[in-house]
């Protein structure tokens, strides 16, 4: 033992023992572990992307070197130029709409009784795939409002504030009194007079196209000082029956047909006939010409040509919104879940408006949510494809193009992979900035 034992009587600590390292060993089971996880990143990640950067400098064939030749061809071909131009409008508006109608669900619902139902349900086409969603879409913009849901609401408000007309396949008969006036108008061959009866008899509409207030038709009466007369659908099923040019009882009039009384190119006169077809006309008519104008046999309004050249992409873009909103909505409202309550409370005792809370707090402390959701969006819509393949008729699938699927199409439809290469390349620049934005945000906020 030795003095300093004796006088403290306490050990002086042992040294550690030393063990034996087991670092090697760790890494090689990591090692193993990682390598079915590399072999197939490497496989079928980096592979690709170094086999289309080599690709897009050779020709089509693949036997020539073709330099920058393909790149060029980004900026001078008209196809690639609209799917570049297609693709600004995507990153633009997509993510932006999406985001914010999320922002905005996502406040709401914290508001309202069954916040939890309308979240489900604006979250479930996160659900469907892409390709469902697209054949979906495609029958909502059909052209017919008997089958599009866009156009058959769409023309029921129309048709709200303007009627369409009941006629628009009537025409005159054989020996018809009424002759063509220009645009889609008819009018009598000859003058009418006052005391005098006219008959208006039109052919071509069927019977269930006829308005459901029109009434059997009467034969018009004379009155003195009046043109009286009445419009008719001038034909009765059945071979032979029925008088041309007459009122037969089955036979029903032309409610609410427009007649005019011109008189040197002005209109002097004019009214609209009854259920059953009659008309009368002042004395002032007396002398005139009687024009059914073409008001009365323009087609019915069919809606918009959502897949039409001019309204396809936002169509789309409309149909990619329903689809992430959602998506935007439970990100937003789990950030929202962690913005501090008293500091809302202090604004709102400080006397701050619902609108100012929102804009000068919510939002605030909502930007770094925002921003993931919004550069995740954008990523998103840079590499769309099967919406706009699936939405978009053949007829305006160039007006919808965008870089992925100009991309397909010059790979797979026009045998050009070297400009295929190109713009999955020119692609992979475009998403590489954004993708390191949305990384350093992360790890910003991972050390706050």
């Amino acid at each position: 033992m030795t003095s300093a034992t004796a006088a403290g009587g306490t050990k002086p600590p042992a040294a550690p023992k030393s063990r034996k390292s087991v670092t090697g060993t760790r890494r090689m089971v990591a090692a193993l572990f990682l390598l079915p996880a590399l072999v197939l990143l490497g496989a079928l990640v980096v592979y690709p992307i170094g086999y289309s950067v080599v690709r897009s400098f050779y020709d089509q064939s693949g036997d020539g070197f073709a330099g920058i030749d393909n790149y060029k061809a980004l900026f001078t071909d008209e196809g690639i130029r609209t799917a570049l131009k297609n693709n600004i409008i995507w990153v633009v508006f997509a993510p932006t709409i999406a985001t914010a109608l999320g922002l905005i669900f996502a406040v709401l619902t914290e508001r309202v009784r069954w916040g939890t139902a309308f979240k489900l349900v604006v979250f479930m086409p996160m659900a469907i795939s892409m390709l469902a969603a697209g054949i979906i879409f495609r029958l909502v913009y059909d052209q017919d409002p008997d089958k599009g849901v866009a156009n058959a609401v769409w023309v029921g408000v129309h048709d709200t504030f303007a009627q369409s007309s009941a006629f628009p396949k009537a025409h005159p008969g054989r020996q018809s009194p009424l002759k063509p006036a220009g645009g889609g108008a008819f009018i009598t061959k000859s003058p009418v007079s006052a005391g005098e009866a006219v008959s208006l008899p039109l052919v071509g509409v069927a019977p269930d196209q006829m308005p459901d207030d029109a009434k059997p038709a009467v034969a018009p009466k004379p009155e003195p000082g009046e043109v009286t007369g009445t419009t008719w659908q001038d034909f009765t099923r059945g071979r032979g029956v029925g008088e041309l040019g007459g009122v037969d009882p089955s036979e029903l009039g032309y409610a609410g047909m427009r007649i005019e009384a011109v008189k040197d190119g002005r209109v002097v006169a004019s009214t609209t006939a009854g259920d059953d077809g009659t008309f009368t006309l002042p004395a002032s008519a007396d002398g005139a010409l009687l024009r059914l104008p073409e008001s009365n046999f323009k087609e019915p309004y069919n809606g918009l040509d959502w897949l039409g050249p001019s309204l396809v992409t936002p169509s789309i873009i409309g149909s990619y919104i329903w689809m992430w909103a959602g998506f935007a909505m439970v990100l937003i409202a789990a950030g929202l879940a962690g913005v501090p309550r008293e500091l809302l409370e202090a604004a709102r005792v400080d006397g701050a408006s619902e609108w100012q809370v929102f804009r000068r707090v919510t939002v605030p402390l909502l930007a770094p949510v925002l921003a993931v959701v919004t550069v995740t969006l954008m990523i998103n819509v840079l590499k769309i494809f099967d919406l706009v393949f699936i939405i978009a008729p053949g007829s305006s699938q160039d007006d919808a193009n965008v870089l992925a699927l100009e991309l397909y199409r010059k790979g797979f439809s026009e045998d050009q992979p070297g400009i295929a290469s190109a713009i999955s390349v020119f692609l992979l620049l475009l998403v590489i900035p954004v993708m390191w934005f949305n990384v350093r945000r992360l790890r910003r906020e991972v050390r706050r």
